[in-house]
């Protein structure tokens, strides 16, 4: 969902968020003195624009010019006294942006960072419109925004011909533009769940939300994740991961050649919620004859490292290229149907407001309307299929 901003570059956000900021401490601190500088700031950022026709150089002036002028807008403010009406949300958003944008150097001088963090404000105007992209290459797209995840029921029977689907909306969450799909999908079976719903006994995904942790959990649960789980990287067409036969619970790995790993090791992070396992081949790659095909230059002998639920990963990678599975995870398809609809039909693809609590206003908006449609549409398919029934059929089914 692309926010209801424009698009800024880091010069026009720096420079709008100081705008924001002293209009803010005008009407906020309008008894206390200007600074000398004060008027020279005013004119700089609210009188005047930036002209887009300006070299690279003297754009680049600019920026390092702002920072400072920020900087010292907000050491001002720290020096109000206590009496002072303290910093507005302007104020506090100004700080947060020129921490995103600047640091100072060892030396104290200002320094414009390279990067912004994860998040970083990209328009003033709505703080909460973030950055993200998705894809590679030529199929990379970027926006700044939001995203949504939409959760529907899933028919057990085939449509007859001309017959609307029976498919409703049963979620819709929206979250930041950064968050992630597998992060996501707790945050569905939630919302589905303050709703009065039970979590289904089977959910079916795209290869965003599939991963060997969720897998172990819903076998655990009794519960089935249908989708494609990502392959596994693969490097200057080498061996990859998948071409070996791990098994976590016995320690023991067998390379593509069929020899079997010499050491294992347990790997803990994050204060051992997260385990690794890393299986070394440390005697039989100098003579193996696919050394070429799975050694790297320089490497001596071939390790990989795998989660500990890697077992449960193995497994839907095999299972997934089966005939059986692929007419299976066909079900899903119908969500990228709902998707175009949301977006075509209502809206969905711009938010309409500011702030992320409205863009999720708005995403149950056109999910309802969604609905609300899609039953008015099956209704009358079925009233129409009792109108061209023959009174004998009418009996029929009237006796059954």
């Amino acid at each position: 969902m692309l926010g209801r901003v424009s698009r800024m570059s880091r010069l026009e956000c720096v420079r709008e968020t100081l705008r924001l900021a002293l209009q803010e401490l005008d009407g906020t601190a309008a008894s206390l003195p200007r600074p000398d500088w004060w008027s020279v700031l005013w004119e700089r950022y609210v009188e005047s624009k930036l002209d887009y026709r300006t070299e690279t150089a003297v754009l680049r002036q600019k920026m390092t010019t702002a920072g400072a002028d920020a900087a010292r807008l907000l050491a001002w403010v720290r020096q109000l006294s206590d009496a002072a009406p303290g910093a507005g949300e302007q104020v506090k958003l100004l700080e947060r942006v020129w921490g995103e944008h600047f640091e100072l150097d060892s030396a104290g001088q200002l320094q414009q960072r390279e990067a912004q963090p994860p998040g970083a404000v990209q328009n003033p105007h709505d703080p909460e419109a973030q950055w993200a992209a998705k894809g590679q290459g030529k199929h990379r797209k970027e926006h700044v925004g939001y995203k949504v995840q939409v959760a529907e029921t899933v028919a057990d029977t085939t449509l007859a011909k001309g017959e609307p689907t029976a498919n409703f909306i049963t979620a819709v969450v929206a979250q930041p533009a950064t968050g992630s799909d597998d992060a996501g999908l707790p945050l569905v079976e939630q919302e589905q769940t303050n709703l009065g719903l039970e979590k289904p006994a089977e959910w079916y995904l795209d290869g965003a939300y599939v991963s060997a942790e969720r897998l172990a959990q819903a076998q655990a649960q009794g519960r089935q994740l249908i989708g494609p789980a990502q392959p596994a990287p693969k490097k200057d067409r080498r061996f990859s991961v998948e071409d070996f036969q791990v098994s976590v619970e016995d320690r023991q790995a067998l390379c593509p050649a069929g020899q079997a790993s010499t050491q294992c090791g347990r790997i803990e992070e994050q204060g051992g919620d997260k385990v690794s396992y890393r299986f070394e081949f440390t005697t039989h790659c100098h003579n193996c004859p696919l050394r070429e095909q799975c050694l790297g230059k320089g490497q001596r002998h071939r390790t990989i490292t795998v989660g500990q639920y890697h077992t449960h990963l193995q497994a839907r990678r095999k299972e997934q290229r089966t005939e059986t599975f692929k007419i299976k995870a066909q079900r899903r398809n119908a969500i990228e149907g709902t998707q175009s609809e949301l977006v075509r039909a209502h809206g969905l693809r711009r938010a309409r407001y500011l702030g992320l609590a409205k863009a999720g206003l708005q995403s149950y908006f056109a999910a309802a309307a969604c609905n609300l449609k899609r039953w008015l549409r099956r209704t009358a398919w079925q009233l129409a299929q009792v109108a061209e029934q023959t009174p004998t059929q009418l009996a029929q089914v009237a006796a059954s």
